[in-house]
């Protein structure tokens, strides 16, 4: 019973976490967009301080080192266009451009969208995500399934990589300049927050083995 009751309480101390994580990151995502983290912030970025941040940023695409990853969004199954941008002051930025259909597979086939010379770029910061397990990246046979930031930087040979990429909005010219371009503004901002019912759950539980408890111990009693 005192298991399943710390169970319990274990998960609404969750529900209070989740509910200050969907405020931080609701407050975030419509704020005002602030420069994206220079290098010398980068050993301290992380999910709970920096995902998310509304950012902006300014530089030219090296498009012929673009990445296309495997996504499923609203529009179908497609690809990601993360094409690497490097700033004036020589930092280099993934930036996922946005959603392409999965027809524009083959290389030049999104080349409608890309912008020439300075671009400014404004999305969400979002945290390098890790190889998946089911399906693992290949950068040998070019077959990308997660936005490994590290990954994609060593297979396009490229140095000084922020440890976070950024998604492009919807405003942004670099998401649907021209038709068949990649279209930003897709990111989906969710959090599962069962946290209230797996609470009760436990607590019933616990009723449950107390009443059991019960149940076993007073005819012994009697006895």
């Amino acid at each position: 019973m005192a298991g399943f009751a710390a169970l319990g309480v274990w998960q609404l101390e969750r529900r209070a976490w989740k509910l200050e994580l969907i405020d931080r990151v609701e407050r975030r995502i419509h704020a005002e967009p602030v420069p994206a983290p220079g290098p010398e912030t980068w050993p301290s970025i992380d999910a709970a301080g920096y995902a998310y941040r509304r950012v902006r940023l300014t530089g030219r695409f090296l498009h012929d080192r673009e990445t296309l990853v495997q996504a499923v969004t609203e529009l179908g199954g497609g690809y990601w266009v993360l094409t690497p941008l490097v700033t004036p002051q020589g930092m280099t930025v993934l930036v996922n451009r946005g959603f392409v259909a999965g027809d524009r597979r083959e290389p030049g086939a999104s080349s409608a969208g890309n912008p020439v010379g300075e671009t400014q770029v404004t999305g969400l910061l979002r945290i390098s995500e890790p190889d998946g397990f089911l399906r693992r990246n290949d950068p040998a046979a070019g077959r990308w399934y997660a936005r490994d930031v590290a990954a994609i930087a060593a297979a396009r040979g490229l140095a000084d990589v922020a440890p976070y990429f950024v998604d492009a909005d919807a405003s942004s010219d670099v998401s649907s300049n021209g038709p068949g371009g990649p279209r930003g503004g897709l990111t989906v901002v969710a959090f599962n927050n069962h946290h209230l019912i797996y609470a009760l759950t436990w607590f019933v539980l616990a009723l449950m083995a107390g009443g059991a408890g019960l149940f076993v111990l007073l005819p012994e009693r009697r006895r």
